[in-house]
């Protein structure tokens, strides 16, 4: 079946970096786009970046534009988010699915745990 196994998240100060990981499982991986998402304490999850498969684009919303870089490595089935600059308003827990670069709809409605980012001083 699907599965979702994100990782890496962890309390950081801001201003730190964190790089966090979506191993997938359980269909072709290199025949969707890859997408992450966040929900912050008390709010509903939101869609915050996507890279496509097939030749890489990515996009983010506005408030992590250059500051989060999205990467994906087909051969391990892994997709990989990069926070750099990282703000106390980027708290919260970070999941992973994948689904169309247009659409930006998770396909798939197993979701994983979820690795928790805490950015506090």
């Amino acid at each position: 079946q699907v599965q979702f196994v994100e990782s890496g998240g962890g309390l950081v100060q801001p201003g730190g970096s964190l790089k966090l990981s979506c191993e997938a499982s359980g269909f072709v991986f290199d025949g969707y786009s890859m997408m992450w998402f966040r929900q912050a304490p008390g709010k509903s999850r939101e869609f915050i970046a996507i890279i496509s498969n097939g030749i890489e684009v990515s996009d983010y919303i506005d408030s992590v534009k250059g500051r989060f870089v999205v990467s994906r490595d087909n051969s391990k089935n892994t997709a990989f988010l990069q926070m750099n600059n990282l703000k106390p308003e980027d708290t919260g827990v970070y999941t992973c699915n994948a689904g169309t670069y247009v659409g930006r709809r998770p396909e798939f409605d197993s979701w994983g745990r979820g690795t928790q980012v805490t950015v506090s001083s």
